[in-house]
Protein backbone atom coordinates (compact mmCIF):
# COMPACT_ATOMS: atom_id res chain seq x y z
CA UNK A 1 0.00 0.00 0.00
CA UNK A 2 1.43 3.38 -1.00
CA UNK A 3 1.71 6.06 1.65
CA UNK A 4 2.74 9.71 1.63
CA UNK A 5 2.97 12.69 3.95
CA UNK A 6 0.32 14.47 1.89
CA UNK A 7 -1.97 13.86 -1.07
CA UNK A 8 -3.06 16.68 -3.39
CA UNK A 9 -6.35 15.95 -5.16
CA UNK A 10 -6.31 17.64 -8.57
CA UNK A 11 -3.41 18.53 -10.84
CA UNK A 12 -4.49 22.01 -11.85
CA UNK A 13 -2.02 24.86 -11.55
CA UNK A 14 -2.82 25.52 -7.89
CA UNK A 15 -2.58 21.84 -6.96
CA UNK A 16 0.80 21.57 -8.67
CA UNK A 17 1.99 24.81 -7.03
CA UNK A 18 0.97 23.53 -3.61
CA UNK A 19 2.66 20.16 -4.21
CA UNK A 20 5.86 21.80 -5.47
CA UNK A 21 6.25 23.95 -2.36
CA UNK A 22 5.49 21.06 -0.01
CA UNK A 23 7.93 18.77 -1.81
CA UNK A 24 10.55 21.51 -1.78
CA UNK A 25 10.16 21.56 2.01
CA UNK A 26 10.95 17.85 2.14
CA UNK A 27 7.43 16.41 2.42
CA UNK A 28 6.59 13.22 0.54
CA UNK A 29 3.74 14.37 -1.70
CA UNK A 30 1.50 12.66 -4.25
CA UNK A 31 -0.67 14.55 -6.77
CA UNK A 32 -3.70 12.65 -8.10
CA UNK A 33 -5.24 13.91 -11.34
CA UNK A 34 -8.34 12.28 -12.82
CA UNK A 35 -7.55 13.17 -16.43
CA UNK A 36 -4.72 11.67 -18.46
CA UNK A 37 -2.78 14.93 -18.23
CA UNK A 38 -2.26 17.65 -15.66
CA UNK A 39 -3.05 21.33 -15.94
CA UNK A 40 -6.71 21.82 -15.07
CA UNK A 41 -7.95 24.77 -17.11
CA UNK A 42 -4.40 25.86 -17.95
CA UNK A 43 -3.63 23.35 -20.69
CA UNK A 44 -2.43 23.25 -24.29
CA UNK A 45 -4.07 20.56 -26.41
CA UNK A 46 -4.15 19.59 -30.08
CA UNK A 47 -7.81 20.46 -30.56
CA UNK A 48 -7.38 20.60 -34.35
CA UNK A 49 -4.69 18.58 -36.20
CA UNK A 50 -1.32 20.31 -35.87
CA UNK A 51 -2.72 23.16 -33.73
CA UNK A 52 -1.73 23.81 -30.12
CA UNK A 53 -4.68 25.47 -28.42
CA UNK A 54 -4.91 27.00 -24.96
CA UNK A 55 -8.27 25.35 -24.44
CA UNK A 56 -9.55 27.41 -21.51
CA UNK A 57 -7.10 29.84 -19.84
CA UNK A 58 -5.43 31.78 -22.64
CA UNK A 59 -3.59 34.85 -21.28
CA UNK A 60 -1.04 34.93 -18.44
CA UNK A 61 -2.02 38.10 -16.61
CA UNK A 62 -1.75 37.18 -12.94
CA UNK A 63 0.85 34.44 -12.35
CA UNK A 64 2.82 36.06 -9.56
CA UNK A 65 6.54 36.78 -10.13
CA UNK A 66 7.31 35.55 -6.60
CA UNK A 67 5.98 32.08 -7.44
CA UNK A 68 7.72 32.04 -10.81
CA UNK A 69 10.98 32.88 -9.05
CA UNK A 70 10.52 30.46 -6.13
CA UNK A 71 9.83 27.52 -8.45
CA UNK A 72 12.16 28.63 -11.28
CA UNK A 73 9.40 28.55 -13.87
CA UNK A 74 11.21 30.66 -16.45
CA UNK A 75 14.08 28.16 -16.46
CA UNK A 76 11.54 25.36 -16.81
CA UNK A 77 10.01 26.74 -20.00
CA UNK A 78 7.56 29.53 -19.13
CA UNK A 79 8.35 32.12 -21.80
CA UNK A 80 6.12 35.20 -22.15
CA UNK A 81 5.96 36.39 -25.77
CA UNK A 82 6.47 40.07 -26.51
CA UNK A 83 3.22 41.17 -28.16
CA UNK A 84 1.84 44.46 -29.44
CA UNK A 85 -0.73 46.23 -27.26
CA UNK A 86 -4.44 45.52 -27.11
CA UNK A 87 -6.91 47.11 -29.54
CA UNK A 88 -10.46 48.21 -28.76
CA UNK A 89 -12.24 49.11 -32.04
CA UNK A 90 -15.60 50.81 -32.56
CA UNK A 91 -17.99 50.30 -35.44
CA UNK A 92 -17.57 53.90 -36.66
CA UNK A 93 -13.88 53.24 -37.39
CA UNK A 94 -12.39 54.81 -34.29
CA UNK A 95 -10.26 52.67 -32.00
CA UNK A 96 -8.03 52.78 -28.94
CA UNK A 97 -4.64 51.08 -28.73
CA UNK A 98 -3.31 50.55 -25.22
CA UNK A 99 0.32 51.49 -25.71
CA UNK A 100 2.70 50.95 -22.79
CA UNK A 101 3.41 54.69 -22.87
CA UNK A 102 0.70 56.46 -20.87
CA UNK A 103 0.95 59.66 -22.90
CA UNK A 104 0.17 57.71 -26.07
CA UNK A 105 -2.90 56.18 -24.39
CA UNK A 106 -4.05 59.69 -23.49
CA UNK A 107 -3.68 60.69 -27.14
CA UNK A 108 -5.87 57.70 -28.06
CA UNK A 109 -8.57 58.65 -25.57
CA UNK A 110 -8.59 62.31 -26.66
CA UNK A 111 -10.58 61.41 -29.80
CA UNK A 112 -13.54 60.77 -27.49
CA UNK A 113 -12.96 63.38 -24.78
CA UNK A 114 -10.02 65.69 -24.13
CA UNK A 115 -11.13 66.06 -20.54
CA UNK A 116 -11.25 62.29 -20.02
CA UNK A 117 -7.89 61.86 -21.73
CA UNK A 118 -6.32 64.24 -19.24
CA UNK A 119 -8.09 62.43 -16.38
CA UNK A 120 -6.57 59.09 -17.43
CA UNK A 121 -3.27 59.93 -15.74
CA UNK A 122 -5.05 60.47 -12.43
CA UNK A 123 -6.99 57.21 -12.86
CA UNK A 124 -3.86 55.24 -13.70
CA UNK A 125 -1.97 56.71 -10.74
CA UNK A 126 -4.91 55.97 -8.45
CA UNK A 127 -5.19 52.32 -9.49
CA UNK A 128 -1.43 51.79 -9.36
CA UNK A 129 -1.26 53.28 -5.88
CA UNK A 130 -4.12 51.37 -4.27
CA UNK A 131 -3.24 48.05 -5.91
CA UNK A 132 0.36 48.39 -4.73
CA UNK A 133 -1.05 48.60 -1.21
CA UNK A 134 -3.47 45.75 -1.90
CA UNK A 135 -1.04 43.33 -3.59
CA UNK A 136 0.57 41.98 -0.36
CA UNK A 137 -2.93 40.93 0.77
CA UNK A 138 -2.88 38.26 -1.95
CA UNK A 139 -0.33 36.32 0.05
CA UNK A 140 -2.07 36.64 3.41
CA UNK A 141 -3.97 33.81 5.06
CA UNK A 142 -7.44 35.16 5.85
CA UNK A 143 -8.23 35.51 9.52
CA UNK A 144 -11.53 34.79 11.24
CA UNK A 145 -12.68 38.15 12.68
CA UNK A 146 -15.11 36.35 14.97
CA UNK A 147 -12.31 34.40 16.68
CA UNK A 148 -11.94 36.31 19.95
CA UNK A 149 -9.42 33.92 21.47
CA UNK A 150 -6.02 35.33 22.32
CA UNK A 151 -4.52 33.52 19.34
CA UNK A 152 -7.26 34.75 17.02
CA UNK A 153 -6.98 38.35 18.15
CA UNK A 154 -3.20 38.21 17.80
CA UNK A 155 -3.49 36.92 14.23
CA UNK A 156 -5.97 39.65 13.28
CA UNK A 157 -3.83 42.43 14.80
CA UNK A 158 -0.69 41.12 13.12
CA UNK A 159 -2.43 41.02 9.74
CA UNK A 160 -3.69 44.58 10.21
CA UNK A 161 -0.22 45.80 11.17
CA UNK A 162 1.50 44.06 8.23
CA UNK A 163 -0.96 45.69 5.85
CA UNK A 164 -1.12 49.13 7.44
CA UNK A 165 -0.03 50.66 4.11
CA UNK A 166 -3.54 49.92 2.84
CA UNK A 167 -5.27 51.84 5.63
CA UNK A 168 -5.07 55.30 3.98
CA UNK A 169 -6.82 53.73 0.98
CA UNK A 170 -9.61 52.14 3.02
CA UNK A 171 -12.48 54.13 1.52
CA UNK A 172 -11.18 53.69 -2.02
CA UNK A 173 -10.84 49.96 -1.46
CA UNK A 174 -14.33 49.84 0.00
CA UNK A 175 -15.69 51.60 -3.08
CA UNK A 176 -13.76 49.17 -5.28
CA UNK A 177 -15.52 46.26 -3.59
CA UNK A 178 -19.02 47.73 -3.44
CA UNK A 179 -19.56 50.09 -6.39
CA UNK A 180 -20.24 49.12 -9.97
CA UNK A 181 -17.36 49.51 -12.40
CA UNK A 182 -19.49 52.09 -14.22
CA UNK A 183 -19.96 54.25 -11.12
CA UNK A 184 -16.36 53.88 -9.97
CA UNK A 185 -15.07 55.05 -13.34
CA UNK A 186 -17.39 58.05 -13.23
CA UNK A 187 -14.95 59.70 -10.83
CA UNK A 188 -12.66 60.31 -13.79
CA UNK A 189 -14.52 59.72 -17.05
CA UNK A 190 -17.72 61.02 -18.64
CA UNK A 191 -17.48 59.58 -22.15
CA UNK A 192 -19.60 56.48 -22.72
CA UNK A 193 -16.94 55.09 -25.06
CA UNK A 194 -14.12 55.47 -22.55
CA UNK A 195 -16.10 54.05 -19.67
CA UNK A 196 -17.21 51.19 -21.93
CA UNK A 197 -13.58 50.40 -22.80
CA UNK A 198 -12.54 50.06 -19.16
CA UNK A 199 -15.77 48.76 -17.65
CA UNK A 200 -16.25 46.06 -20.28
CA UNK A 201 -13.55 44.04 -18.53
CA UNK A 202 -16.20 43.22 -15.91
CA UNK A 203 -18.18 41.48 -18.65
CA UNK A 204 -15.31 39.06 -19.16
CA UNK A 205 -14.89 38.25 -15.48
CA UNK A 206 -16.81 34.95 -15.83
CA UNK A 207 -19.26 35.84 -13.07
CA UNK A 208 -22.80 37.17 -12.90
CA UNK A 209 -21.69 40.74 -13.47
CA UNK A 210 -22.31 43.59 -15.82
CA UNK A 211 -20.32 46.83 -15.66
CA UNK A 212 -23.35 48.37 -13.93
CA UNK A 213 -23.71 45.62 -11.30
CA UNK A 214 -22.91 46.73 -7.74
CA UNK A 215 -19.60 45.20 -6.69
CA UNK A 216 -18.17 44.89 -10.20
CA UNK A 217 -15.61 47.67 -9.70
CA UNK A 218 -13.11 45.22 -8.16
CA UNK A 219 -12.51 43.82 -11.66
CA UNK A 220 -10.83 47.12 -12.59
CA UNK A 221 -7.97 46.24 -10.22
CA UNK A 222 -7.18 42.87 -11.77
CA UNK A 223 -4.98 44.15 -14.64
CA UNK A 224 -2.81 45.87 -12.02
CA UNK A 225 -2.40 42.92 -9.63
CA UNK A 226 0.66 41.47 -11.34
CA UNK A 227 3.85 43.51 -11.24
CA UNK A 228 5.07 43.26 -14.84
CA UNK A 229 8.30 45.14 -14.19
CA UNK A 230 10.21 42.34 -12.39
CA UNK A 231 12.92 40.03 -13.68
CA UNK A 232 10.21 37.44 -14.40
CA UNK A 233 8.96 39.44 -17.34
CA UNK A 234 5.55 40.76 -18.35
CA UNK A 235 2.26 38.95 -18.62
CA UNK A 236 0.65 38.05 -21.92
CA UNK A 237 0.74 35.10 -24.31
CA UNK A 238 2.99 32.18 -23.36
CA UNK A 239 5.06 30.40 -26.01
CA UNK A 240 3.51 27.01 -26.66
CA UNK A 241 0.29 27.99 -24.90
CA UNK A 242 -0.85 28.08 -21.30
CA UNK A 243 -0.01 24.42 -20.82
CA UNK A 244 3.64 25.47 -20.65
CA UNK A 245 2.90 26.91 -17.20
CA UNK A 246 1.45 23.72 -15.76
CA UNK A 247 4.10 21.55 -17.40
CA UNK A 248 6.73 23.73 -15.72
CA UNK A 249 4.90 23.40 -12.41
CA UNK A 250 4.78 19.62 -12.79
CA UNK A 251 8.49 19.58 -13.60
CA UNK A 252 9.19 21.67 -10.49
CA UNK A 253 7.08 19.43 -8.25
CA UNK A 254 8.74 16.25 -9.56
CA UNK A 255 12.20 17.77 -9.36
CA UNK A 256 11.62 18.42 -5.67
CA UNK A 257 10.48 14.82 -5.17
CA UNK A 258 6.70 14.86 -5.62
CA UNK A 259 4.90 11.97 -7.34
CA UNK A 260 2.34 12.98 -9.98
CA UNK A 261 -0.16 10.33 -11.05
CA UNK A 262 -2.69 10.89 -13.85
CA UNK A 263 -5.83 8.94 -14.66
CA UNK A 264 -6.58 8.63 -10.94
CA UNK A 265 -10.06 9.69 -9.84
CA UNK A 266 -10.51 10.17 -6.11
CA UNK A 267 -13.84 8.89 -4.81
CA UNK A 268 -13.56 10.10 -1.23
CA UNK A 269 -11.30 11.05 1.62
CA UNK A 270 -10.95 8.15 4.07
CA UNK A 271 -11.74 9.33 7.61
CA UNK A 272 -11.71 6.84 10.46
CA UNK A 273 -12.55 7.87 14.03
CA UNK A 274 -12.16 11.51 13.05
CA UNK A 275 -8.68 11.00 11.62
CA UNK A 276 -7.70 11.30 7.96
CA UNK A 277 -6.22 8.07 6.64
CA UNK A 278 -5.85 8.91 2.95
CA UNK A 279 -8.07 8.62 -0.11
CA UNK A 280 -10.06 5.94 -1.88
CA UNK A 281 -9.82 5.90 -5.67
CA UNK A 282 -12.64 5.17 -8.10
CA UNK A 283 -11.27 1.65 -8.68
CA UNK A 284 -11.54 0.87 -4.96
CA UNK A 285 -7.83 1.10 -4.18
CA UNK A 286 -6.50 3.46 -1.53
CA UNK A 287 -3.49 5.66 -0.97
CA UNK A 288 -2.58 6.55 2.59
CA UNK A 289 -1.61 9.95 3.95
CA UNK A 290 -2.47 11.91 7.11
CA UNK A 291 -3.00 15.07 5.04
CA UNK A 292 -5.24 15.61 2.00
CA UNK A 293 -5.27 18.89 0.08
CA UNK A 294 -8.14 19.44 -2.36
CA UNK A 295 -7.66 21.51 -5.49
CA UNK A 296 -11.35 20.99 -6.31
CA UNK A 297 -14.10 23.54 -5.78
CA UNK A 298 -15.85 24.02 -2.46
CA UNK A 299 -18.91 21.94 -3.27
CA UNK A 300 -16.88 19.05 -4.67
CA UNK A 301 -14.57 19.12 -1.65
CA UNK A 302 -17.23 19.28 1.04
CA UNK A 303 -20.04 17.32 -0.61
CA UNK A 304 -18.15 14.69 -2.60
CA UNK A 305 -14.74 14.16 -0.99
CA UNK A 306 -15.80 14.65 2.64
CA UNK A 307 -19.55 14.03 2.62
CA UNK A 308 -22.37 14.75 5.01
CA UNK A 309 -21.16 12.21 7.58
CA UNK A 310 -18.11 14.33 8.35
CA UNK A 311 -19.39 17.89 7.88
CA UNK A 312 -22.03 19.60 10.01
CA UNK A 313 -25.32 20.51 8.28
CA UNK A 314 -24.86 24.25 8.90
CA UNK A 315 -21.48 24.15 7.14
CA UNK A 316 -22.91 22.21 4.21
CA UNK A 317 -25.62 24.87 4.09
CA UNK A 318 -22.95 27.53 3.61
CA UNK A 319 -21.36 25.44 0.88
CA UNK A 320 -24.67 25.04 -0.93
CA UNK A 321 -25.19 28.81 -0.81
CA UNK A 322 -21.73 29.49 -2.29
CA UNK A 323 -22.60 31.16 -5.60
CA UNK A 324 -21.00 29.54 -8.63
CA UNK A 325 -23.25 30.52 -11.56
CA UNK A 326 -21.42 31.64 -14.70
CA UNK A 327 -22.26 33.19 -18.07
CA UNK A 328 -18.79 32.96 -19.66
CA UNK A 329 -17.93 30.89 -22.71
CA UNK A 330 -14.84 30.08 -24.79
CA UNK A 331 -14.55 29.44 -28.52
CA UNK A 332 -11.32 28.27 -30.17
CA UNK A 333 -10.97 28.54 -33.92
CA UNK A 334 -8.73 27.11 -36.62
CA UNK A 335 -8.56 29.62 -39.48
CA UNK A 336 -6.77 30.17 -42.75
CA UNK A 337 -6.18 33.86 -41.97
CA UNK A 338 -6.28 36.27 -39.06
CA UNK A 339 -9.07 38.86 -38.67
CA UNK A 340 -8.35 42.10 -40.55
CA UNK A 341 -9.54 44.77 -38.14
CA UNK A 342 -10.76 47.71 -40.22
CA UNK A 343 -9.92 50.32 -37.59
CA UNK A 344 -6.43 48.89 -37.15
CA UNK A 345 -5.63 48.63 -40.87
CA UNK A 346 -6.83 52.16 -41.62
CA UNK A 347 -4.48 53.61 -39.02
CA UNK A 348 -1.45 51.95 -40.69
CA UNK A 349 0.32 51.49 -37.38
CA UNK A 350 3.89 50.27 -37.50
CA UNK A 351 3.18 47.03 -35.59
CA UNK A 352 2.41 43.51 -36.81
CA UNK A 353 -1.10 43.46 -35.36
CA UNK A 354 -2.90 43.87 -32.07
CA UNK A 355 -1.81 41.59 -29.23
CA UNK A 356 -5.39 41.27 -28.06
CA UNK A 357 -8.76 42.68 -29.11
CA UNK A 358 -11.72 43.58 -26.90
CA UNK A 359 -15.14 44.12 -28.45
CA UNK A 360 -17.80 46.17 -26.69
CA UNK A 361 -19.57 48.92 -28.61
CA UNK A 362 -21.32 50.85 -25.83
CA UNK A 363 -22.79 50.54 -22.35
CA UNK A 364 -26.30 49.76 -23.59
CA UNK A 365 -25.10 46.78 -25.64
CA UNK A 366 -23.18 45.42 -22.65
CA UNK A 367 -26.18 45.73 -20.39
CA UNK A 368 -28.51 44.17 -22.98
CA UNK A 369 -26.06 41.28 -23.42
CA UNK A 370 -25.97 40.71 -19.68
CA UNK A 371 -29.76 40.70 -19.41
CA UNK A 372 -30.03 38.26 -22.33
CA UNK A 373 -27.77 35.77 -20.57
CA UNK A 374 -29.66 36.21 -17.32
CA UNK A 375 -32.90 35.42 -19.17
CA UNK A 376 -31.50 32.17 -20.58
CA UNK A 377 -30.75 33.53 -24.05
CA UNK A 378 -27.59 33.92 -26.08
CA UNK A 379 -26.68 37.60 -26.28
CA UNK A 380 -26.88 38.79 -29.90
CA UNK A 381 -23.85 41.04 -29.38
CA UNK A 382 -21.75 39.60 -26.53
CA UNK A 383 -18.58 41.04 -25.06
CA UNK A 384 -15.53 39.33 -26.60
CA UNK A 385 -11.83 39.24 -25.75
CA UNK A 386 -9.87 37.81 -28.68
CA UNK A 387 -6.26 36.64 -28.90
CA UNK A 388 -4.39 35.37 -31.95
CA UNK A 389 -1.36 33.46 -30.59
CA UNK A 390 -0.30 32.11 -33.98
CA UNK A 391 0.48 35.68 -35.07
CA UNK A 392 3.34 35.75 -32.55
CA UNK A 393 4.16 32.09 -31.91
CA UNK A 394 4.88 29.90 -34.95
CA UNK A 395 4.78 26.75 -32.82
CA UNK A 396 0.99 26.71 -32.27
CA UNK A 397 -0.34 26.25 -35.83
CA UNK A 398 0.79 24.66 -39.11
CA UNK A 399 2.01 26.88 -41.90
CA UNK A 400 -0.91 28.67 -43.51
CA UNK A 401 -3.16 28.13 -40.51
CA UNK A 402 -3.94 30.18 -37.40
CA UNK A 403 -5.36 29.79 -33.91
CA UNK A 404 -7.91 32.39 -32.79
CA UNK A 405 -9.07 32.20 -29.16
CA UNK A 406 -12.23 33.95 -28.02
CA UNK A 407 -13.38 34.45 -24.43
CA UNK A 408 -16.96 35.62 -24.34
CA UNK A 409 -19.07 37.15 -21.64
CA UNK A 410 -22.74 36.44 -22.18
CA UNK A 411 -24.34 33.02 -22.58
CA UNK A 412 -26.36 31.13 -19.97
CA UNK A 413 -25.46 27.82 -18.36
CA UNK A 414 -28.92 26.56 -19.34
CA UNK A 415 -30.78 27.87 -22.38
CA UNK A 416 -34.39 28.92 -21.98
CA UNK A 417 -36.47 26.06 -23.42
CA UNK A 418 -33.57 24.55 -25.39
CA UNK A 419 -30.53 22.34 -24.84
CA UNK A 420 -26.92 22.96 -25.65
CA UNK A 421 -26.52 20.69 -28.69
CA UNK A 422 -24.80 20.84 -32.08
CA UNK A 423 -27.38 23.29 -33.45
CA UNK A 424 -27.30 25.73 -30.53
CA UNK A 425 -23.51 25.60 -30.38
CA UNK A 426 -23.37 26.47 -34.07
CA UNK A 427 -25.81 29.30 -33.39
CA UNK A 428 -23.37 30.64 -30.81
CA UNK A 429 -20.48 30.41 -33.28
CA UNK A 430 -22.56 32.34 -35.84
CA UNK A 431 -23.37 35.05 -33.27
CA UNK A 432 -19.70 35.41 -32.33
CA UNK A 433 -18.53 35.56 -35.93
CA UNK A 434 -21.21 38.16 -36.71
CA UNK A 435 -19.94 40.26 -33.81
CA UNK A 436 -16.34 39.98 -35.03
CA UNK A 437 -17.32 40.79 -38.62
CA UNK A 438 -18.71 44.16 -37.48
CA UNK A 439 -15.08 45.13 -36.96
CA UNK A 440 -13.25 42.65 -39.25
CA UNK A 441 -15.50 42.11 -42.31
CA UNK A 442 -15.19 38.75 -44.07
CA UNK A 443 -13.43 36.94 -41.25
CA UNK A 444 -16.18 34.31 -41.11
CA UNK A 445 -15.07 33.07 -44.55
CA UNK A 446 -11.65 32.14 -43.17
CA UNK A 447 -12.88 29.91 -40.32
CA UNK A 448 -12.11 26.22 -40.81
CA UNK A 449 -13.15 24.63 -37.53
CA UNK A 450 -14.42 25.59 -34.09
CA UNK A 451 -14.35 24.23 -30.55
CA UNK A 452 -17.21 25.60 -28.45
CA UNK A 453 -17.18 25.58 -24.66
CA UNK A 454 -20.41 26.77 -23.06
CA UNK A 455 -20.56 27.11 -19.26
CA UNK A 456 -21.94 23.56 -19.16
CA UNK A 457 -18.98 22.30 -21.23
CA UNK A 458 -16.52 24.12 -18.96
CA UNK A 459 -18.16 22.40 -15.99
CA UNK A 460 -17.89 18.90 -17.46
CA UNK A 461 -14.43 19.33 -18.98
CA UNK A 462 -12.72 20.97 -15.99
CA UNK A 463 -14.90 19.89 -13.03
CA UNK A 464 -15.87 23.50 -12.36
CA UNK A 465 -19.34 23.67 -10.82
CA UNK A 466 -21.74 25.66 -13.06
CA UNK A 467 -18.82 26.40 -15.38
CA UNK A 468 -17.43 29.12 -13.11
CA UNK A 469 -13.74 29.45 -13.94
CA UNK A 470 -13.05 31.09 -10.56
CA UNK A 471 -14.79 28.29 -8.61
CA UNK A 472 -17.30 30.84 -7.37
CA UNK A 473 -18.34 34.46 -7.58
CA UNK A 474 -15.72 36.93 -6.36
CA UNK A 475 -18.05 39.42 -4.73
CA UNK A 476 -17.79 41.12 -1.34
CA UNK A 477 -19.63 38.26 0.36
CA UNK A 478 -17.30 35.64 -1.16
CA UNK A 479 -13.80 37.05 -0.74
CA UNK A 480 -11.06 36.96 1.89
CA UNK A 481 -12.48 35.69 5.21
CA UNK A 482 -15.67 34.60 3.42
CA UNK A 483 -13.91 32.54 0.73
CA UNK A 484 -15.13 29.90 0.37
CA UNK A 485 -17.16 30.13 3.60
CA UNK A 486 -17.08 31.89 6.96
CA UNK A 487 -14.74 30.44 9.62
CA UNK A 488 -12.93 28.22 7.09
CA UNK A 489 -11.12 30.65 4.82
CA UNK A 490 -7.62 29.79 6.09
CA UNK A 491 -7.23 26.86 3.62
CA UNK A 492 -8.33 24.44 6.36
CA UNK A 493 -11.64 22.59 6.58
CA UNK A 494 -13.63 21.40 9.63
CA UNK A 495 -11.90 18.02 9.23
CA UNK A 496 -8.42 18.15 10.70
CA UNK A 497 -5.89 17.13 8.08
CA UNK A 498 -8.03 18.18 5.09
CA UNK A 499 -7.19 21.43 3.33
CA UNK A 500 -8.15 23.33 0.19
CA UNK A 501 -5.77 24.99 -2.29
CA UNK A 502 -7.87 25.93 -5.33
CA UNK A 503 -9.53 29.03 -6.73
CA UNK A 504 -12.42 28.64 -4.29
CA UNK A 505 -9.95 29.94 -1.69
CA UNK A 506 -8.43 33.40 -1.26
CA UNK A 507 -7.50 35.24 -3.45
CA UNK A 508 -9.65 33.47 -6.02
CA UNK A 509 -9.44 32.61 -9.68
CA UNK A 510 -7.16 33.36 -12.56
CA UNK A 511 -3.89 31.60 -13.28
CA UNK A 512 -2.05 33.17 -10.36
CA UNK A 513 -0.88 30.24 -8.22
CA UNK A 514 -1.46 32.11 -4.97
CA UNK A 515 -4.06 29.77 -3.41
CA UNK A 516 -1.63 26.89 -3.93
CA UNK A 517 1.25 28.90 -2.51
CA UNK A 518 -0.68 30.01 0.58
CA UNK A 519 -2.22 26.59 1.23
CA UNK A 520 1.21 24.94 1.13
CA UNK A 521 2.45 27.45 3.70
CA UNK A 522 -0.41 26.57 6.08
CA UNK A 523 -0.08 22.82 5.59
CA UNK A 524 3.66 22.95 6.21
CA UNK A 525 3.15 25.08 9.31
CA UNK A 526 0.77 22.44 10.70
CA UNK A 527 3.34 19.76 9.83
CA UNK A 528 6.01 21.69 11.69
CA UNK A 529 8.02 22.24 8.50
CA UNK A 530 9.53 25.49 7.29
CA UNK A 531 7.99 27.11 4.21
CA UNK A 532 10.72 27.04 1.52
CA UNK A 533 10.37 30.63 0.30
CA UNK A 534 10.93 34.16 1.45
CA UNK A 535 7.90 36.15 2.68
CA UNK A 536 6.27 38.44 0.15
Amino acid sequence: MRSYDAIVVGGGHNGLTCAAYMAKAGAKVCVLEQRAFVGGASVTREVFPGHKVSVAAYWMSMLQPKIMRDLELRRRGVEPIPTPPTLHPFADGRSVVFWPDRARVQDELAQFSQKDAEAYAAYDDHMTRIVAALRPMLFETPVDPTDLSLRGLRRTLKLAWRNRRALPHFYDLWDLLTLSAWDYLHRWFESDEIRTIFASYASGSAGILSPKSPGSAYVLARPYLRDNSTDQGPGGLIRGGMGAITQALREAAEAYGATVLTGKTVRRVIIEKGTVQGVELEDGSRIDAPVVVSNAGARATYRDLLGKDHVAPEILGQIDRHRTRSIAFKINLSTRALPRWTAFDERQLNVAGPGGITLAENSDELEDAFQSAMNGEMAPRPYLWITTPSAFDDSVAPEGRHVVQIMGGHVPYALNGREWDADTRQELVDIVLSQICRYAPGFDQDVLDAQVLTPKDIESMFSMIDGHVHHGEMSLDQIFFRRPIAHYADYRTPVKGVYMCGAACHPGGGVNGVPGHNAAREVLADMGRKFPAQPY
